[in-house]
């Protein structure tokens, strides 16, 4: 599992180094995305999508809560809890056969639930440096 420090300067910069981190995710990994709007979280999920071989266009699941990319290695849950202020609305939405799935969950906005912050096996947390420039840090649960 890739782990460290990174700055992208460009979105396919972001967009490859999601790719990288595609290839160390198996099946029930939880990715949790950490970041500003406009830190390329969205970015970031389309490099896992290509890395994973997913169908479909990678677009932000803001409004519908969650995207659903079959046919790659394994299939991709794309959540984004923006509009998800709390723990009760998570678990009403019915998500958790999503996160707990055998599939990825990419988990944007993470930090907004602590519980299931803790329970993700990657974090990554993206900030914005400048008009195409991120920083990027990605964490292996328990380091």
């Amino acid at each position: 599992m890739i782990s460290g420090r990174y700055i992208t300067r460009s979105p396919e910069e972001t967009e490859a180094l999601g790719a990288e981190v595609a290839g160390t995710l198996k099946s029930g990994d939880r990715v949790g995305l950490i970041g500003e709007l406009g830190s390329g979280k969205t970015r970031f999920v389309r490099g896992i999508a290509n890395g994973l071989g997913s169908k479909g266009f990678v677009k932000s699941p803001s409004f519908t809560i969650i995207n659903i990319y079959p046919g790659g290695r394994l299939p991709l849950y794309h959540i984004d809890l923006y509009r998800i202020c709390k723990e009760g609305e998570f678990y009403e939405t019915g998500l958790e056969e999503f996160v707990y799935g055998k599939g990825i969950s990419v988990i944007e906005w993470a930090d907004r639930l602590s519980g299931l912050k803790d329970g993700c096996t990657v974090l990554v947390s993206l900030s914005y440096k400048g008009e195409n420039e991120r920083e990027i840090v990605i964490e292996r649960a328990g380091n």
